[in-house]
């Protein structure tokens, strides 16, 4: 049966691995507060665990405060890395008095010997479980926006192994049974659960990490930055897929190109800020006055293009008045009343035979046709010429 010292020197050994992998992890990536602290924590954690061990052959009295002050102080860090990675509001408020608190009665405890071995190893299980259990809360959180399926199983296993080592260190207090020579079948689960949940957070943390950049990346690769809408890459993509969707379910598509008027003018006078917050606001706009399932896009600079599956032409063409109206009810703060936004906009239904791309020029054609038409107005492009 394992030993509380072999036991040491195995999560010392993992922590101290785990950090490694987080630091060659970070400098292939850009860290997240949360990721540095976290690599912090086992940092702490290992070099702790590791002094645990060596504490009966060295015999310095002094690793009797330092020990159990490290495992406060990567506890602290621990938590901090959870709340600050998800972003928890006024985490501080709670954790920092906490973790001073059991940092000094750890000072006062430990230096007065008012606790054996194995009581101190006791109390500090109990920690330990109550940190693992506010991790828990905090990955299971109804308040946390998009949570993945990896968080809520990091956030059960915690909740599951913290509950268990709670259950352990109380359960030998009340019966009297700290004994850290020998080992029983209740300690030997406790165990289990202190190395099981040290992999599953360590892998865990590791994985979110990744997943959180994964999905970033993908933003990047697919949203326009300024606006969130899709950008002409992801437009396309998005569009066809619609296109090709409609066809089979035998369903009208419209399609809309879209132009800020006067827009190089805006930059001029107001300068490119303003111009930034006449995109935003026009997307912001857009996006109540179409339907769910519409798909925008930013083509490029001032121009979107809009796939409205299920719509007719007349459908498309109300639509379309919607948003031109919508549009001139955008204020701008930056320019005051020295500017009223206005949108051009060429509308057509996409034909059965008849692909993205030439539909965009034709809806493209009925766009500047509403231009020399005095802008500020919708445009029904032509249909499309059937060649016998």
């Amino acid at each position: 049966m394992i030993d509380i010292h072999t036991y040491m020197l195995a999560l010392g050994i993992g922590n101290l691995s785990f950090a490694v992998l987080m630091v060659a992890y970070i400098r292939d990536t850009e860290p997240s507060p949360g990721l540095l602290l976290w690599t912090w924590a086992r940092l702490v954690f290992g070099t702790t665990q590791l002094l645990a061990f060596a504490r009966p052959q060295l015999g310095l009295p002094v690793l009797a405060l330092v020990e159990p002050m490290g495992w406060f102080i990567g506890w602290s860090l621990e938590v901090a890395a959870f709340c600050t990675f998800f972003e928890v509001r006024n985490w501080k408020r709670y954790a920092l008095p906490v973790a001073g608190l059991a940092l000094l009665v750890a000072a006062c405890v430990v230096p007065l010997e008012l606790a054996s071995y194995g009581e101190l190893i006791g109390l500090v299980a109990c920690v330990f479980a109550l940190s693992t259990i506010s991790t828990a809360c905090v990955l299971l959180s109804p308040r946390l926006k998009d949570p993945t399926l990896l968080q809520r199983i990091i956030g059960v296993n915690n909740g599951v192994f913290g509950t268990a080592i709670a259950s352990w260190a109380v359960g030998a207090f009340l019966r009297g049974e700290l004994n850290m020579t020998e080992t029983d079948g209740a300690q030997m689960a406790g165990y289990i659960s202190g190395y099981m949940l040290m992999i599953m957070n360590g892998f865990g943390f590791l994985l979110m990490s990744k997943q959180r950049n994964d999905a970033v990346m993908k933003r990047l690769a697919t949203l326009d930055d300024l606006t969130g809408l899709l950008n002409r890459r992801a437009f396309f993509t998005r569009a066809n897929e619609t296109r090709m969707l409609a066809i089979r379910l035998r369903k009208p598509i419209a399609l809309l190109m879209i132009d800020i008027d006067h827009f190089k003018r805006l930059n001029d006078r107001f300068g490119h800020a303003s111009g930034d917050e006449a995109l935003v606001l026009f997307a912001r706009a857009a996006g109540g006055a179409l339907r769910e399932h519409d798909v925008l896009g930013r083509m490029g600079g001032e121009e979107f293009a809009l796939a409205m599956p299920g719509a007719d032409l007349d459908g498309a063409r109300q639509a379309a008045e919607r948003l031109r109206q919508a549009t001139m009810a955008i204020c701008l703060p930056s320019c005051g009343n020295g500017y009223e936004m206005t949108v051009s906009i060429g509308v057509v239904v996409i034909e059965a035979n008849e692909d993205l791309p030439a539909a965009l020029a034709r809806a493209d054609r009925a766009l500047y046709q509403a231009k020399r038409n005095g802008r500020n107005r919708v445009e029904v492009g032509e249909a499309v010429r059937c060649v016998a």
